[in-house]
């Protein structure tokens, strides 16, 4: 089910839809933007939507903005609201990502995302596979020798049941023929138990996006086996999961969605806008202080992307037991 371009296909490339051509040239001003998040303030989606609005007011290409939040069971709360309130306001965007991928599929949700318009996939961050400084795993193919042995002895903590840490284990997991519902994956609410839960040795390893671990990893009270990127990642020293035999990759990525029933008119501008934002210094510098790998893919090539990751993310949790 899975080959080395399933996931991010082109991640640092930029690729823009079928039907939108060359990124464009001009795009008119949008006098006032509303931007739907569907979490509480302060999250990734969160961060992202104003990450958004600073760019898109620095490049001239909005006036005023703005956001909304409505949070709950990563999106699947908010989804219903935009899909059924904001149907037709060509103004308008969600803001959402991988997550809500695989939290609308957990939850069983009559909603998902094939039922909004696809505007560009923006950004990623790719996960790091870590163990405690004095854990006897030097490298990633070494853990997973032990997961093979007996997956119900290697605990890894990671982010809550079903979300993108607990999908790249049972990525792992498919990899290397071991079945995923048996590792012994430790579900925190947050960063900081799981941090504390692997400096304290509680388990044998963690998962999460690089940027949670990084001052652990450079203090040198981690040990980075693996990065699940396709290709090394500048500032990031060590291997991808793909160099040590692991077939797997995988980006917590986050876009931008129109609601359902826009015009094609307001969808061009919204995709022109946002394309324009994406080719800019201003979203360049942002990315670049946020750590965000740039993966922007716009147009009917994003809808098409979605439909094959919800897929994908659908047989990984349903080998979880989560689907």
């Amino acid at each position: 089910m899975l080959t080395r371009r399933e996931a991010m296909a082109g991640a640092s490339a930029l690729a823009v839809g079928a039907g939108f051509g060359a990124i464009p040239s001009f795009a008119q001003t949008v006098e006032s933007l509303r931007i739907f998040v569907p979490a509480a303030p302060g999250g990734g989606w969160d961060q992202t939507a104003r990450s958004m609005e600073n760019a898109l007011r620095g490049t001239q290409l909005i006036k005023t903005a703005q956001i909304t939040n409505v949070g709950g069971a990563g999106g699947a709360v908010g989804l219903p609201q935009f899909i059924n309130q904001w149907k037709g306001q060509g103004n308008s965007l969600m803001v959402a990502g991988l997550v809500m991928v695989g939290s609308l599929i957990a939850n069983k949700s009559q909603f998902n995302l094939a039922q909004v318009t696809p505007i560009a996939r923006l950004t990623g961050e790719y996960q790091a596979l870590v163990v405690p400084a004095g854990s006897p795993f030097k490298t990633a193919k070494q853990l997973v020798d032990a997961l093979k042995a007996d997956p119900g002895k290697v605990p890894v903590a990671g982010g809550s049941a079903g979300g993108t840490d607990h999908i790249l284990i049972g990525m792992i997991a498919q990899a290397v023929g071991v079945p995923a519902a048996k590792v012994s994956y430790v579900a925190f609410a947050g960063g900081g138990p799981a941090t504390a839960a692997i400096l304290g040795s509680q388990v044998a390893a963690g998962v999460s996006g690089y940027g949670e671990f990084s001052e652990q990893i450079k203090a040198g009270k981690m040990r980075l086996l693996a990065i699940s990127a396709p290709t090394r990642q500048a500032g990031i020293d060590a291997p991808t999961l793909i160099e040590q035999g692991i077939n797997v990759e995988l980006a917590n990525w986050r876009g931008c969605f129109a609601p359902p029933g826009v015009s094609a008119a307001d969808r061009k501008t919204m995709t022109d806008m946002v394309l324009k934002m994406t080719a800019s210094k201003e979203w360049a510098d942002i990315c670049a202080k946020q750590n965000w790998t740039q993966i922007t893919l716009a147009g009917d090539d994003f809808g098409k992307y979605i439909t094959g990751e919800t897929e994908r993310i659908r047989g990984i949790l349903k080998d979880l037991g989560l689907a």
